[in-house]
């Protein structure tokens, strides 16, 4: 019971910040609505697999548009 509600409460809570980056984003700057979805997309990879891909598809994006190196 108790697993049941730690998986709902990370699922509750990175939906709320990828949301909450969306709406910080709407204006198009980049900013900290980007960061708070990258954030949102964090916790909830614990749980999905689809935002660990996104997560990481994402984290490449920045790392090409930034000039840096994919270091693992």
């Amino acid at each position: 019971m108790f697993q049941h509600t730690i998986r709902a409460s990370r699922l509750v809570l990175g939906l709320a910040l990828v949301l909450a980056g969306v709406v910080l984003a709407i204006p198009g700057v980049p900013g900290p609505g980007l960061l708070v979805m990258f954030v949102g997309l964090t916790v909830l990879s614990t749980e999905f697999e689809w935002a660990r891909r996104l997560r990481d598809r994402l984290r490449g994006m920045f790392r090409r548009g930034t000039g840096r190196a994919d270091v693992r």
